[in-house]
């Protein structure tokens, strides 16, 4: 087995807060070990073009509060071809490089499956605020969007109410409805659509919310994961059903920023110390998961096959019970 003497860490496509913990508790834990680390920015973008700065404490010993991450990121198209992952690899090993700890989601996670045709050893973070990597119940970003939206919510429900409207908001996702769900069973919400869930029916929400204002409410929240539905044609859907106003708010870009909450910070500082023991340990092409709220690895291959699309079963019962 081959000494790590030598590493490098990315953040790569959306960014998600948490990351720099993750960035922070790499660097930190490889130098306990006696181990450089390189950063490279952009992600697999500067992999390719060796866009690189060698880190010390001092550059990672502040950014823990920080959103965003420092090394910044992208989504690299490039990547996906061969002679460009050969490339990546080259600069790898003309610096001397032993292993890469890839921080990302979906896309991060495939692009390190792709390079391990290349012979390179990653070890992979989870780091997307949908909560959308199977092997892992819990990826970072996920609890600091949740609070972000929950905040954001609470606003326009204090204008809904002032005005007795319906307001639908958007949040983001992709394909997971957890921060929807979170969100909106945060904020008292009369009907969450989630992805996971939906069936094409606007009479259910129509009809709860005609059941709402038949009881004397006056304003009412629609929570909508992005994608599952188009937001503003459900509006307008509500308003021609119940005569009820309706105004649409999509939170967008929002929900990636702003400080990591105290649950990201420290996952994201479990995450990276962790994923710096695998390799010490000689482990290769593993990701960091957590199962039971503990930390464990998974082959990045065996995690990729991992299917979970289903939404927590309480959770969503409960979702419906308190919408009531």
């Amino acid at each position: 087995m081959k000494d790590i003497k030598k590493i490098a860490v990315l953040t790569s496509g959306g960014d998600a807060p948490g990351m720099n913990s993750a960035v922070r508790a790499v660097v930190f834990s490889a130098f306990h070990h006696n181990i450089e680390v390189v950063g490279i920015y952009r992600g697999y973008e500067g992999l390719i073009d060796w866009e690189t700065k060698d880190l010390t404490l001092d550059d990672v010993r502040n950014i823990n509060s920080q959103g965003g991450t420092f090394l910044l990121t992208s989504r690299s198209e490039r990547f996906l071809e061969t002679k460009y992952r050969e490339q990546a690899a080259e600069n790898l090993r003309a610096n001397n490089v032993d292993a890469l700890v890839a921080i990302g989601g979906d896309g991060t996670l495939r692009g390190a499956i792709d390079f391990k045709e290349q012979g390179v050893n990653v070890v992979c973070i989870p780091g997307t605020i949908d909560r959308d990597i199977s092997c892992s119940e819990y990826t970072l970003g996920f609890d600091t969007a949740a609070n972000t939206a929950t905040e954001a919510i609470d606003k326009i429900r204090d204008s809904s109410i002032s005005h007795g409207r319906c307001s639908v908001v958007e949040v983001m996702g992709r394909k997971r409805g957890y921060i929807a769900l979170w969100a909106g069973m945060a904020t008292s919400a009369e009907a969450i659509v989630l992805p996971e869930k939906w069936n094409g029916n606007y009479d259910t929400i129509t009809d709860a919310i005609k059941q709402r204002h038949a009881e004397g409410r006056n304003s009412y929240l629609v929570v909508v994961a992005e994608g599952v539905t188009d937001a503003p044609k459900l509006a307008e859907i509500i308003c021609e059903k119940t005569g009820i106003e309706s105004r649409v708010s999509v939170l967008g870009y929002i929900q990636r920023g702003g400080n990591p909450t105290a649950k990201d910070r420290m996952y994201g500082s479990l995450m990276g110390a962790y994923a710096v023991e695998i390799l010490t340990q000689g482990k290769q092409n593993r990701i960091v998961a957590i199962k039971n709220d503990k930390l464990i690895d998974y082959d990045t291959a065996e995690a990729i096959n991992i299917h979970n699309n289903m939404l927590d079963s309480f959770q969503y019962e409960l979702s419906l019970m308190l919408s009531d």
